[in-house]
């Protein structure tokens, strides 16, 4: 069976975030790592693959060429290899434009499962995932606390707010998983050694067939038009408690006829 798993570079969890006022986006210029829930996307697929006793977890990717660094990190888990799509006309694609760029990378791969976490860390938007599964036409299944694999079909339970669901999907399918589904494994110095020296291939656009027109900022369905502070909240007033708070407190919602 091979796994693929869609993993992201998101901005370290130390660094500042900051918009670049130029482009309108989020600055990424700063250290990055993988995204936490992703790495429960790729734990899971080892073990899919490790109890089956064969297979290949491939990791696909977009993203500048410094990418790599966080993608290393997934095949020092113990994953095949990686492919990333980078390109600087894919620079500044939207969710559109890069559920079209993965969809084409995990067409060349054929893989009989595509899992993803369930959201990134730099933008929460938790969609990437079904705009893929739509475009391939592939079942999908979100949000797995638990997964299965077996006779031709995938199985995930998720937790709702009236108790479990259980959908079963026949292969290949798309599967968005929670970080509740397993704990990731932490890299060995074996796994670390190893990972330098383990298939990283990086795609061009055109080596996906895809015209410069069709990713980025031209390629997007979005624009973001402006950035402002948001706005002050108006009048405040800070009470120093010295034992008497509480009766602070009375007094100026008496004073604002609250109570």
């Amino acid at each position: 069976m091979k796994i693929a798993v869609c993993v992201k570079q998101v901005p370290d969890a130390a660094a500042t975030k900051r918009i670049d006022p130029g482009t309108k986006r989020l600055d990424r210029s700063g250290e990055g790592s993988l995204n936490p829930v992703d790495a429960n996307a790729v734990e899971e697929a080892l073990r899919i693959r490790d109890a089956s006793g064969e297979g290949e977890v491939v990791l696909v990717s977009l993203g500048p060429e410094k990418a790599l660094d966080s993608l290393r990190k997934a095949l020092a888990m113990g994953a095949d290899r990686a492919l990333l799509v980078s390109d600087p006309d894919a620079a500044g694609s939207d969710l559109v434009a890069t559920s079209a760029l993965l969809a084409k990378a995990l067409e060349r791969e054929g893989a009989d499962l595509v899992l993803f976490g369930q959201q990134a860390s730099d933008s929460d938007g938790a969609v990437l995932w079904a705009a893929v599964a739509d475009r391939l036409r592939l079942p999908l299944i979100s949000q797995a606390a638990e997964l299965t694999v077996e006779g031709g079909a995938v199985t995930g339970k998720r937790q709702t707010e009236f108790g479990y669901d259980v959908i079963r999907a026949p292969l290949p399918a798309v599967v968005a998983v929670a970080d509740s589904i397993n704990e990731p494994r932490y890299p060995s110095l074996k796994g670390i050694m190893g990972a330098k020296k383990k298939q990283q291939d990086v795609l061009s656009l055109a080596d996906l067939g895809i015209e410069p027109e069709r990713a980025g900022t031209t390629g997007s369905r979005t624009e973001v038009l402006a950035l402002s502070d948001p706005p002050p909240r108006g009048e405040t007033r800070k009470l120093e408690d010295d034992g008497t708070g509480a009766e602070k407190i009375v007094e100026f919602l008496v004073e604002k006829r609250l109570v």
